[in-house]
């Protein structure tokens, strides 16, 4: 059986190119917000689980610092059984903890004094301009 051939009608009925691309960059654009839409939603979430977990740790951090302080505390009372008068119980317990907190602080200058610059980074930033130009 022969093909039947198109009439005159069917070729107005087809789309021009300027249609195509009309529909195109519509459907494009639908695209892109739909998928901003998508992304905002999604980071509403992020950041509510994100703000709770952050109160979480304030309150966790502020617990902890109460527990030191009561620790503190029952350390020097501690001491105190010793007969140790309990002004000087608490001056130990002071004194262990600038101890530590200079022992801390030492080891951390130590660490910040070995960051330096990424230097082959640098360099090969550095060698960018000329390898577009074609000089590389």
């Amino acid at each position: 059986m022969a093909p039947v051939p198109a009439s005159p009608t069917d070729k107005d009925t087809d789309p021009t190119i300027g249609a195509l691309v009309i529909d195109a960059s519509r459907d494009i654009s639908t695209l892109i917000s739909k998928e901003i839409q998508l992304a905002k939603s999604e980071l509403k979430v992020s950041v509510r689980h994100g703000g709770v977990g952050i109160g979480l740790f304030a309150g966790a951090a502020f617990l902890g610092l109460l527990a030191i302080i009561m620790l503190s505390v029952a350390i020097a009372y501690f001491i105190a059984m010793t007969g140790l008068d309990l002004a000087w119980c608490f001056l130990i317990v002071f004194g262990a903890y600038v101890l530590v907190a200079a022992i801390l602080a030492f080891i951390g200058i130590k660490q910040v004094k070995q960051v330096k610059a990424p230097e082959r980074a640098i360099s090969q930033g550095k060698e960018i301009p000329a390898a577009l130009k074609g000089r590389g």
